[in-house]
């Protein structure tokens, strides 16, 4: 990864590092696929993003599989929702490593909510760039940011990664969903590396690499925990959640422009994603 450069004060920058210095925090996130900054939004970010949320998560949202979780309720298409998310998926301190790690043309591949409800078990093992069905192992070819509106506890179902899983040569490890069935999980012997359930306090932030297998851990508490994941691709690949049909046009022309261009409505050098052979973004000023 390249050193991301940061659009605010260096004092803020700092607290946010928590003490580190960037270059360890690097090292730390090349060495094990991820890192984790305590406390980055605010109580008030932190509010407002559950209040947004809070309509959409009384709803009947259950996951349909084991992979999403059939104890737990997932809102997609949260551009859509409210604006509120953008700040999130833009943050100055989130976004620029993103940039670094797949491209100042990257995209949006991914954002949702996630709450897990008490009961909910172990997600299968999984690592978020493997639909590209690029071979392993290879550089990644996303970057997943976890947002902790809640405390995430080793009870609660804080996220479980592999550390340093991102540099392993296998497609499939034992525990990990299948991909013909997001019910089965795949058998053998046991993992090379042991768990870590990544604790957080509300507010954090951890990023990690789109090769890093990790899996949402079992809430075994009386209490829901809920996170924000967006995620990103490079510019010139597929996004998982299809954005400009999940973000309707006029919901979209009232966002930041970057949130626009994170959205597709932007070209990959030096034409891919042109539409009419045309920059995307008239069309937003069209209508």
């Amino acid at each position: 990864m390249q050193l991301p450069s940061f659009d605010v004060d260096q004092a803020t920058v700092q607290q946010w590092l928590g003490g580190r210095s960037l270059e360890s925090v690097l090292e730390q996130y090349e060495e094990q696929g991820y890192v984790v900054f305590e406390r980055v939004l605010s109580d008030a970010q932190i509010e407002a993003a559950r209040a947004a949320l809070a309509p959409f998560l009384e709803l009947d949202l259950s996951g349909r599989n084991e992979f999403e979780g059939k104890r737990s309720k997932r809102v997609y298409a949260m551009l859509d929702k409210s604006p509120v998310f953008a700040d999130l998926v833009t943050h100055p301190f989130l976004l620029p490593f993103a940039e670094a790690e797949v491209g100042a043309s990257c995209l949006l591949s991914a954002c949702l909510a996630i709450q897990l409800e008490p009961g909910e078990t172990r997600q299968p093992w999984h690592f978020d760039d493997a639909h590209l069905e690029i071979p392993r192992p290879r550089p990644a070819y996303g970057l997943s940011a976890f947002w902790a509106v809640d405390d995430t506890t080793v009870e609660n179902g804080a996220t479980e990664v592999l550390p340093g899983s991102h540099r392993w040569s296998q497609e499939i490890i034992p525990g990990a969903v299948s991909k013909d069935d997001m019910n089965q999980q795949a058998q053998g012997d046991k993992l090379s590396a042991e768990p870590v359930a990544v604790t957080m306090p509300a507010g954090s932030l951890m990023i990690a690499k789109g090769t890093l297998w990790h899996r949402g851990g079992a809430n075994n508490s009386d209490q829901s925990r809920l996170i924000i994941t967006p995620q990103y691709c490079p510019g010139w690949a597929r996004q998982l959640e299809n954005m400009l049909l999940a973000v309707r046009p006029e919901r979209a022309a009232k966002l930041p422009v970057r949130v626009q261009e994170l959205l597709g409505y932007n070209v990959h050098p030096p034409f891919m994603g042109y539409v009419d052979g045309m920059h995307p973004n008239r069309i937003l000023k069209s209508d």
